[in-house]
């Protein structure tokens, strides 16, 4: 059985060679190693191996964990957020993934500005259509990204989605392409407060494909820590 170093190592490679593919650099893709179901001890070895970012999925699945890992990595929240867990995971999660409504980012707004922070976020977009994914509608986008540049407390960088659930990347390919060409489409429509730095998309079946369509980070749990029980 390969240690999570070794296989850090081996994701780290194929990052590399995904970026070189597309005329990128390695250093242009951050690896969210998403550790939901594994434990501190898990976490520990990947930390040691070099995950600077750590995905969690669940609020209070993280709450048992983040405070027992000590050294300097950052908390992300790829799963879908439920606002009554808002307080709890702005106090976690230096950045969230999955703001899919105007309500939720109101929310989020308000539970911010009581502490004083300006929340950082992602809009999660629904690429695969699949009533069983969370995220804007990709018509409705645009629209929705620039209705939350209004909310106070809240900073949009950039968007997510998930994608199919296919095992050929290459069918996953055209939800990466579409989330790439919305992230240019807002950009280009300069919305104050807004930014498009980052594409977070891409998990362990098709994340070299998501590099190869720009994605700034990549979501990747059981390459790094082994399958989930």
């Amino acid at each position: 059985m390969t240690s999570i170093s070794e296989n850090l190592e081996r994701v780290l490679e194929r990052i590399a060679r995904a970026a070189e593919r597309a005329g990128r650099q390695a250093r242009d893709v951050t690896l969210v190693a998403v550790s939901k179901t594994k434990n501190v001890e898990a976490i520990g070895e990947a930390v040691e191996a070099g995950v600077r970012v750590l995905g969690e999925n669940r609020v209070q699945e993280a709450e048992t964990k983040v405070g027992s890992v000590t050294d300097a990595v950052e908390w992300h929240l790829v799963g879908h957020l439920q606002r009554n867990k808002v307080k709890s995971a702005l106090r976690m999660f230096e950045l969230i993934h999955s703001l899919d409504s105007l309500r939720l980012a109101k929310e989020i707004g308000k539970r911010a500005v009581q502490a004083g922070i300006s929340a950082r976020t992602l809009v999660q977009v629904n690429t695969s259509g699949a009533d069983s994914q969370f995220g804007a509608a990709p018509h409705a986008a645009v629209d929705l990204v620039g209705r939350i540049s209004e909310v106070e407390g809240v900073g949009v960088e950039g968007l997510m989605t998930i994608g199919l659930f296919l095992p050929d990347p290459e069918a996953v390919r055209p939800c990466f392409v579409q989330l790439r060409e919305l992230s240019e489409e807002i950009e280009s429509a300069r919305i104050p407060g807004v930014s498009m730095t980052h594409l977070s998309m891409g998990m362990t079946g098709d994340f070299e494909a998501a590099i190869e369509e720009g994605a700034t980070m990549v979501r990747v749990g059981s390459a790094v820590f082994g399958s989930r029980q």
